[in-house]
C-alpha cells in the first residue's frame, strides 16, 4: 500500500502510459530495476563461481554468502552510492559488497561495467522475446479458427480499395496471418540469434583476466565458456569491444518494428471492415463510442494498435543511430538512448499482442451486410459470364457486348446517381435478347463460383504452414486477454 500523501505524489508525476496503462506486468517485470540488478548480481555470482572452479583464490563461505543476497538489494542505499560515486555499477558494486562482507574483495572481480550491463541487457532482450512469442502464437491461433470459420464465406475482395473479384472472409484473415507468421519467424531467429557478451573486459581483450590467470588463455576462455552457459546462452560473441556490437540491437527492434507493420495494416483493414459495417471488434456492453454521439461503435482497440504501431515501427531509427556513431571499442552515448528505446519496443510489442488477441477473440461477422454489397456488384462481375453462356447457347460475343454495356451503364447510373440498387440482372431479364440463359441466371450469380480456390487455400494453408508453426507453444494457447484500460 502507498503511504499517506504517496499516491497523490505519484499523479504528480509523469508516468509512462506503456507501464502505467497498458503493458503485461511479466514485460513490465523484465524490464524493472528489480530485475536489472537482481541480474547484474547473478552475473557476479556466476563471474565468481567459474573463477572458483579455474583455481582462483575464492571461498565456498564468499560464494555462499552472495548467493544468500541475491535479492536482498537495499535500493536506497544504492541511489545514494550513485549519487555520491556518479556511476550505477560502483553503487551497485559497493551496495552488494555492504550485505557481503566477507565476499566483498572478489565481486566484480577482473570485470568491466558491461560485463553487467551488456550482459543484462542480452537476458532481458532474451527473455522479452520469450514474452512475446507465445503472446504473437495465441493472436495467430484466434485468428486461424476465426479463417477456419469463415473460410466459404465469400465477401467483396478490393484493391486501390475499389471493388475487385470476391474472396472469402476467412482467405482476407489468412493474408493477416501470413504477415503474423513471418513474424514469428522472424521473432524467433532474433531470439536465437543472440549471444552472450561474456567475459571480455574493458577493451574486449580479456586482458584483465588473462593477468588473473597469469596467462592461460585456456582458461580465459574457458572462464568466457563457463559464464555463457551460467547464464543460458549457447554461445558468446568471439570478438567485442568494450560493449557487444550495437548492431544487435538494430536487428532486435527490426524485427519488432517489423512485428508493427503488421499489426497495422490487419487492424487498418478492420477499421476499414468496421466502416462498411462488414466485420467489428468486440464492443463491451457498457463501452461507450462517443461522448457525444451515443450511436457510435468506434473500433477503439484496432485504433490503439495502429496507434503503437507507429510508435514502434519508429523506434528502430534509435539504434541504426547509435550503431552508426559509436567510435572505436565504445562511447557512451549509446546509453541514455538504449535505456529508452529497447523498453519501449518490448513494452509496445507486448501491448498491441495483447491487444490485438483481444480483437481477434470477439470479431463480429455481418453476413447480411456482406451479401448486400455483393449483391450490388456481382452483377458487373458476372457479366463475362453471361458472354461466354450466351455464346454457348448460340449468340454472337459482339452483340451480347454490346448489349450488355448498354445495360451495365444504364444500371450503374441508377446507383451512382439515383443512389438506387444495381438492377442490371433485372434488365438481362426484362431484355428478351437473353431469354436463351435466363434460367442460368441464379447459378451464374452464385458467390461461391467466383472465390476460385479460396476455401481450399484457407484449409491448405492452415493446415501445411500454420497449425505446425503452432506447435512449440500449444502448451501457452489458453485463457483469454482481458484488454488494457
Amino acid at each position: 500500500m502507498a503511504a499517506p500523501g504517496e499516491e497523490e505524489d505519484a499523479m504528480a508525476r509523469y508516468r509512462s502510459p506503456l507501464v502505467s496503462r497498458y503493458a503485461s506486468a511479466e514485460m513490465a517485470y523484465n524490464f524493472s530495476e528489480r530485475k536489472k540488478f537482481g541480474t547484474w548480481r547473478r552475473l557476479w555470482l556466476y563471474l565468481a563461481q567459474a573463477e572458483k572452479s579455474l583455481g582462483l583464490s575464492i571461498t565456498d563461505e564468499q560464494i555462499q554468502e552472495m548467493e544468500a543476497n541475491l535479492d536482498n538489494i537495499d535500493f536506497k542505499m544504492a541511489a545514494e552510492e550513485e549519487k555520491k560515486l556518479r556511476h550505477d555499477v560502483m553503487a551497485h558494486v559497493h551496495t552488494f559488497a555492504h550485505c557481503c562482507p566477507k565476499a566483498a574483495a572478489i565481486i566484480h572481480l577482473g570485470a568491466t561495467s558491461c560485463y553487467v550491463g551488456d550482459n543484462t541487457d542480452l537476458i532481458v532482450l532474451r527473455d522479452g522475446f520469450n514474452l512475446l512469442l507465445p503472446k504473437l502464437a495465441r493472436v495467430i491461433s484466434r485468428l486461424a479458427d476465426f479463417a477456419e470459420k469463415y473460410a466459404d464465406m465469400p465477401t467483396l475482395g478490393f484493391t486501390h480499395y475499389q471493388p475487385a473479384q470476391l474472396t472469402t472472409v476467412g482467405k482476407r484473415c489468412c493474408l493477416w496471418i501470413q504477415d503474423l507468421c513471418m513474424d514469428l519467424q522472424n521473432l524467433e531467429r532474433a531470439r536465437d540469434d543472440l549471444r552472450f557478451r561474456g567475459v571480455k573486459g574493458t577493451t574486449g581483450t580479456q586482458a584483465s583476466f588473462l593477468q588473473l590467470f597469469e596467462g592461460d588463455h585456456s582458461k580465459v576462455e574457458e572462464l568466457d565458456r563457463l559464464v555463457t552457459a551460467k547464464a543460458g546462452f549457447k554461445r558468446a560473441y568471439m570478438v567485442t569491444g568494450q560493449t557487444y556490437s550495437r548492431k544487435v540491437d538494430i536487428g532486435v527492434l527490426a524485427v519488432l518494428a517489423s512485428l508493427g507493420a503488421s499489426v497495422h495494416k490487419i487492424c487498418t483493414d478492420i477499421r476499414l471492415l468496421a466502416n462498411l459495417k462488414e466485420i467489428e471488434e468486440p464492443f463491451e456492453k457498457d463501452q461507450i463510442g462517443s461522448s457525444a454521439m451515443p450511436y457510435k461503435r468506434n473500433p477503439m482497440r484496432s485504433e490503439r494498435c495502429c496507434s503503437l504501431a507507429r510508435h514502434l515501427m519508429a523506434l528502430v531509427m534509435d539504434p541504426l543511430q547509435t550503431a552508426a556513431v559509436q567510435w572505436f571499442e565504445r562511447t557512451l552515448d549509446d546509453s541514455a538512448n538504449r535505456r529508452v528505446c529497447l523498453a519501449e519496443a518490448f513494452l509496445t510489442a507486448d501491448i498491441i499482442l495483447s491487444t490485438l488477441q483481444n480483437v481477434s477473440e470477439g470479431l463480429v461477422v455481418y453476413p447480411k451486410v456482406i451479401e448486400r454489397r455483393i449483391r450490388q456488384e456481382l452483377p458487373f462481375m458476372a457479366t463475362e459470364n453471361i458472354i461466354m453462356a450466351m455464346v454457348k447457347a448460340g449468340g454472337n460475343r459482339q452483340d451480347c457486348h454490346e448489349k450488355i454495356r448498354v445495360l451495365s451503364q444504364q444500371a450503374a447510373a441508377v446507383v451512382k446517381q439515383e443512389g438506387g440498387d444495381n438492377d442490371f440482372i433485372a434488365r438481362v431479364r426484362a431484355d428478351p435478347y437473353f431469354n436463351p440463359i435466363h434460367k442460368q441466371l441464379d447459378s451464374l450469380l452464385d458467390p461461391s463460383s467466383f472465390t476460385g480456390r479460396a476455401p481450399q487455400q484457407v484449409a491448405k494453408f492452415l493446415k501445411e504452414e500454420v497449425r505446425p508453426a503452432l506447435i512449440p507453444y500449444q502448451s501457452k494457447m489458453g485463457g483469454k486477454v482481458e484488454l488494457a484500460l
